[in-house]
């Protein structure tokens, strides 16, 4: 295809910003979108090329998926360019054009080799795959009674100094920092954090809901994998769910595996949470698109049989979850729209990160980061910064 071309995907549902079009079409021209219309509105230019679909169809913005660790045999802590390019090509096919590259707790030197790789890919990745558009830095600021699979051994208190200088190692990168709040320094970091323009998040935490309370006063404006790794609800002490639930400051993310948590409890935090803060997430591990069997998460051993991973103890240790089979567990299990899905994939997350003038939505001027769902909502196409880096094979 000329490289001066337009794309034009002709005839189907378009799930802009402000509207859905039901007979659409949307252009993409350089890397950005350039026209979202009704299909009498198209007037064909001489170079475009132009896919025609059906209305059963829909576009929608790529998912920005804030929590992922890794796929298809590769993981952020591998540390190497080689293992975030996998995960960069791999996570199209279920309709994610964006990612935080997500650490988890080990040593110093793992975390910042594991930072430093991602800095330095950021800086010179391509337009063709997913886009990091950042780091997500999952502990080791947490909390022992709340480690999940963390190890616990490399769990250390809140370090602002420490932080600085995997900050710099990142190259300035690191986007959201999972941590307990309630640790020592828990209100320092985030406070350092909300002044530096990085999303605090509560997770792998045992605050108390007045904790919560003070650390949403600190910066805080994020919980982690809501459920997992916190002080549950209980009606003398609400905890941290109970403020996710009740806080309005905070975007939530959820694990829509139905094994993270069962659908009724989905449905619960959305019925409670709504798509206004709502955001989806997978968590998953290299595990993701590969065959049941033992793989490597943190030095620990994963045991993955067909939907679930988990640690020898039996504790739950990130999924395999799809982007587009969280959409459709969403709504099957909440009975919520594919328009509520849209803002918890790709809105909430872009407003969260701070990138919703150039992401997060279909609109004219926002970078072509496009999937084509069929009726069944499966991926046919994901254009990402306007390249086709996925098709369904026929």
């Amino acid at each position: 295809m000329d490289t001066h071309s337009s794309i034009i995907i002709y005839n189907v549902t378009v799930y802009s910003e402000n509207q859905t079009l039901k007979n659409g079409y949307i252009k993409l021209t350089n890397k950005k979108i350039t026209e979202i219309g009704e299909i009498h509105q198209y007037v064909r230019q001489p170079k475009d090329h132009v896919i025609e679909l059906s209305p059963s169809y829909k576009v929608i913005p790529g998912a920005i998926d804030v929590h992922i660790h890794g796929v298809n045999n590769a993981d952020a802590m591998d540390g190497t360019a080689e293992a975030l390019k996998t995960m960069a090509r791999t996570l199209p096919k279920e309709g994610t054009t964006s990612f935080l590259a997500t650490t988890m707790t080990q040593s110093n030197e793992a975390v910042e080799k594991a930072l430093r790789n991602a800095g330095a890919y950021i800086e010179e990745q391509t337009d063709a795959d997913a886009e990091v558009v950042g780091i997500h830095l999952e502990g080791p600021f947490i909390s022992p009674k709340r480690a999940g699979a963390q190890p616990p051994t490399h769990i250390q208190d809140p370090n602002v100094a420490l932080f600085q200088e995997w900050q710099k190692a990142a190259g300035g990168h690191i986007k959201l920092v999972t941590l307990a709040p309630e640790q020592p320094n828990g209100l320092a970091l985030t406070s350092y954090l909300k002044e530096t323009n990085v999303v605090a998040s509560i997770g792998h935490s045992d605050s108390t809901y007045d904790q919560v309370g003070e650390a949403i006063e600190a910066g805080a404006s994020h919980i982690t994998h809501l459920y997992n790794g916190m002080r549950g609800l209980h009606h003398r002490e609400p905890g941290v769910l109970g403020a996710a639930y009740l806080r309005d400051e905070l975007f939530v993310e959820l694990i829509t595996d139905g094994i993270h948590c069962r659908p009724e409890m989905v449905k619960l935090a959305y019925d409670q949470i709504t798509s206004e803060r709502m955001i989806l997430i997978t968590d998953s591990l290299r595990a993701k698109w590969l065959k049941n069997g033992t793989y490597d998460l943190g030095g620990q051993p994963v045991h993955v049989n067909d939907t679930t991973a988990t640690l020898a103890d039996g504790t739950l240790a990130g999924s395999i979850l799809k982007m587009n089979d969280a959409i459709k567990n969403t709504m099957s299990f909440t009975n919520c729209s594919l328009e509520d899905t849209v803002k918890m994939t790709a809105e909430n997350p872009a407003k969260q990160l701070n990138l919703f003038d150039t992401k997060g939505s279909l609109k004219i001027g926002k970078d072509a980061d496009i999937v084509v769902l069929n009726e069944n909502l499966d991926v046919e196409m994901t254009f990402c910064r306007g390249t086709l880096s996925f098709q369904k094979e026929d």
